[in-house]
């Protein structure tokens, strides 16, 4: 694996567990109230996407159980579209969504 993107992995492993942490202890009702947890929490999802743009063509088909696609896209959306975050879907993708991308980050960078 290129030094690049074993450093793009750790990011968004980084960004991840930052999300996690940041609603443990809340509900999708209580983040409604808090623009700075709302702020946080795109800012994490920014940068995972960010960084799984960044990653090179050749890291993303050897992780190909990683939605990369998914994840670039949500970053495109939350970028352009700032202004009109549903945040249901936001809460889903990191109370369900991340838990896999965690495990699979950890094992591929605890492999290399």
């Amino acid at each position: 694996m290129r030094k690049d993107d074993k450093i793009r992995l750790s990011h968004m492993l980084f960004a991840a567990r930052e999300a996690q942490a940041f609603v443990r202890n809340e509900t999708v009702a209580s983040i409604v109230k808090d623009r700075k947890l709302i702020l946080a929490l795109v800012k994490a999802a920014e940068i995972i996407g960010e960084a799984a743009s960044k990653a090179s063509a050749e890291c993303q088909k050897d992780l190909r159980q990683i939605p990369w696609r998914n994840i670039i896209g949500m970053r495109n959306r939350l970028i352009h579209a700032y202004f009109d975050v549903n945040l249901d879907i936001l809460w889903k993708t990191i109370t369900e969504d991340l838990d896999p991308l965690i495990s699979e980050l950890e094992n591929t960078l605890e492999s290399v």
